[in-house]
């Protein structure tokens, strides 16, 4: 697995599993969480810029990359975000970190704002990348979303069906979705090394798995424990700032700001010209949008 320049890659055990870390620079700790099919190395192209303001902690989530992938069970609760929100605050135990600002994409911001949920005292400032909470997606359900996000209810489907079909072909079956989920339906933004991470990790049948029980995860457990939260009045505390993509699934809402002010006390957000994989296809703006929202300091 190759590692982000610059950074270096260590082994840490959190919540009963050992997570792969990539960790640079100093300061107040920012925590980048990647989404799906891809790992730690998407912020490959922002995280150096980050690492010269902040102490930067970039997992790779529970089943992905390098991390452990565990076994899936019947309630779907060991690739619940709240568990893996439970890995990322483990991790920050073992760190010696109290409270860090956190940054998310895709299913890594899944797992950012349950840890705002679950956690409040845990996290500083929160920072959503191109999301929208899981129970609002499956609320906003239409036709139009389940052709883009098709993969919600794919990947979801009883084990082993979308594993095998998968497998048959699994690098194609990511390249596919990396290039079709970018504005451009292009492979041209995301850096080889990083383009090569993903693909090594859908080669074994493992993470594969873990990926589907993510998505398993997310139309069970997941949803469940975002309407409980809602239904309890529950708020997320920390400051909030949302960046979606004009050619991203939240846009298809069409109210993606509206809604996370819906789910939090303080929220700004922004759009920028990309597909789903702002932080390669858009880096500046992901930049742009976060150093000042996390209170970059000079060097």
């Amino acid at each position: 697995m190759p590692t982000i320049s610059g950074f270096t890659r260590h082994r840490i055990a959190a919540n009963g599993i050992t997570l792969s870390v990539q960790m640079a620079g100093k300061g107040a700790p920012l925590v980048l969480l990647h989404g799906y099919p891809q790992n730690g190395m998407t912020w490959a192209l922002v995280a150096p810029e980050f690492a010269r303001h902040f102490r930067v902690i970039i997992p790779d989530l529970r089943g992905y990359g390098e991390s452990d992938a565990p076994a899936d069970d019947a309630a779907h609760s060991v690739y619940s975000k709240r568990t893996m929100a439970q890995d990322i605050a483990a991790l920050m135990d073992s760190l010696g970190i109290d409270r860090a600002a956190i940054l998310g994409h895709d299913r890594g911001a899944r797992v950012a704002y349950r840890l705002a949920l679950d956690m409040p005292e845990r996290v500083t400032k929160l920072g959503i990348l191109e999301i929208l909470p899981t129970a609002e997606y499956w609320a906003n359900w239409n036709a139009d979303l389940g052709m883009a996000a098709y993969h919600w209810t794919f990947l979801a489907q009883p084990a082993p069906l979308p594993e095998r079909m998968i497998n048959a072909d699994p690098v194609a079956y990511i390249d596919w979705t990396l290039q079709s989920w970018t504005l451009e339906k292009s492979l041209t933004p995301f850096p080889a090394e990083s383009l090569e991470s993903y693909r090594a990790q859908s080669r074994d049948p493992a993470r594969i798995a873990a990926m589907c029980a993510d998505y398993r995860a997310g139309a069970t457990f997941d949803r469940a424990a975002d309407q409980a939260d809602r239904s309890a009045g529950n708020r997320i505390r920390a400051p909030l700032h949302f960046l979606w993509a004009n050619g991203g699934f939240p846009s298809r809402t069409g109210r993606p700001g509206a809604i996370w002010k819906d789910w939090a006390e303080t929220v700004t957000d922004a759009s920028c010209n990309s597909g789903h994989f702002m932080m390669e296809e858009n880096p500046e703006a992901v930049l742009a949008g976060y150093l000042p929202f996390f209170g970059m300091t000079s060097t």
